[in-house]
């Protein structure tokens, strides 16, 4: 079994959360970018019950609170997709 990164223990209750760019990198100066994450949030919400009661996006981390029956696996899943769909787009402009 793998280990989970994310210590939630009460699925019933939100999660404050907060995502940092490595290097503090001003991704989300880009629409793009923040449209990938939209994206990603979109798709967890009809697929993985995410319930999304606030959000900010600054330009190199974000805030969210956030509750889903399997958040751990949410939030694993949606920063793998972001992280790489980030990149691609990083490497396309550049």
């Amino acid at each position: 079994m793998t280990r989970s990164r994310y210590r939630i223990f009460e699925t019933d209750y939100p999660y404050f959360m907060t995502w940092t760019i490595v290097g503090w990198l001003p991704v989300f100066t880009r629409n793009e970018a923040v449209d990938i994450i939209y994206d990603s949030w979109r798709y967890l919400q009809r697929e993985r019950e995410l319930l999304l009661f606030g959000y900010v996006i600054l330009e190199n981390h974000l805030h969210l609170i956030a509750s889903a029956p399997e958040l751990p696996k949410a939030v694993k899943d949606s920063k793998s997709f972001t992280a790489r769909s980030i990149v691609d787009l990083l490497e396309r402009i550049c």
